[in-house]
């Protein structure tokens, strides 16, 4: 699918979605089901009417793993977001039904709940609105929501479930909001980072790792876009990728030149598990990431101030590297609660 068509498809799927998912107005989460997360994190919100419960996190989980949702059955939203690689998959671009090349390096599944734009160039704001477009996609599943509901309300497991989790029947209506309610459980933060910064343990983080985080905060200057519990600024930003961006980025969605080239500033949670690196997979390396911004970038006219030649030595790029290293959370890669039943 060209990146034109793509545009359409996710202003189209947002307004469907508006008018017959989400009521937009967000609450505190219900105590039917507390999500396992650290102390130092905010509070949780959903959508008014997709309050999380065990019922709806349940058949989100066993709708993540379903392959039925695409065309042919092949595909599930787990193929492509892997646990062990923090919900990516290692690959530069995924392939769809019938070995279709997706357009953009598949983002990692974390911390999704604190979120307000999704997809590399933030095209929706909405984890049910985000759970549409995979589906729908002919690069990827090739089916359509609607008829993917219809193919699941003739079982009977299904059935259950759905009437379990939202009091009717299977539908698509069901199968946005369960894999928004499942995804939003995907919390991340328990590092070795964590235990140092927020639980003060100074063993945790070795010698280089700790001057690793100097330089993060200090001379690479890294925490100006990849800040607070979550490592990022939850904005936008061009980082200098190419002097003339081919995949035009967020100008897609709000039209703007001067948005040309910005993407969504990922969160560097587990970052050393979802390589390759950027929106098209163009980096393959921690150390090749390092190096592009040691570089200064290649000056494309949109190029984020803080994006400049930074003149680290050899010692600080791998000191910088291993401290990427301590925000990897293998409680969250190997968590039961998130794999396939």
């Amino acid at each position: 699918m060209k990146q034109d068509q793509i545009t359409n498809s996710i202003k189209i799927l947002t307004f469907i979605t508006l008018i017959l998912f989400c009521n937009c107005e967000r609450v505190e989460e219900s105590p039917k089901f507390q999500v396992d997360k650290p102390a130092h994190f905010p509070k949780i919100h959903s959508p008014k009417g997709n309050e999380l419960t065990t019922e709806r996190v349940a058949l989100g989980r066993k709708l993540f793993y379903e392959k039925a949702l695409s065309i042919d059955s092949t595909l599930s939203c787990a193929t492509c977001h892997l646990q062990r690689l923090a919900f990516s998959d290692g690959k530069v671009k995924s392939l769809g039904v019938k070995n279709s090349l997706g357009a953009r390096n598949a983002p990692a599944l974390i911390n999704l709940a604190y979120d307000n734009f999704f997809f590399h160039d933030g095209g929706v704001t909405s984890l049910e609105t985000q759970a549409m477009s995979p589906i729908l996609n002919h690069a990827e599943m090739a089916f359509g929501i609607h008829k993917a509901g219809f193919r699941l309300a003739e079982n009977p497991i299904y059935q259950q479930l759905s009437q379990a989790a939202y009091n009717r029947e299977m539908s698509a209506y069901v199968i946005v909001r369960a894999l928004a309610a499942f995804e939003r459980t995907l919390i991340s933060g328990n590092t070795p980072f964590d235990a140092f910064f927020y639980k003060k343990d100074s063993t945790v983080l070795t010698k280089s790792q700790q001057q690793g985080l100097a330089i993060f905060n200090g001379k690479a200057n890294c925490i100006q876009c990849h800040s607070g519990f979550n490592f990022t600024s939850f904005g936008f930003a061009n980082n200098g990728l190419y002097q003339i961006s081919k995949d035009k980025g967020r100008s897609r969605i709000s039209l703007k030149s001067e948005d040309e080239g910005k993407f969504k500033i990922p969160t560097l949670r587990n970052i050393a598990m979802t390589s390759p690196y950027m929106h098209d997979g163009s980096l393959p390396t921690l150390e090749s990431v390092i190096e592009h911004y040691n570089s200064g970038g290649k000056q494309h006219e949109n190029q984020s101030e803080f994006v400049r030649k930074l003149n680290l030595m050899k010692q600080e790029k791998i000191d910088l590297v291993n401290f990427l290293h301590s925000l990897t959370d293998t409680t969250f890669l190997n968590n039961p609660r998130f794999g396939a039943y």
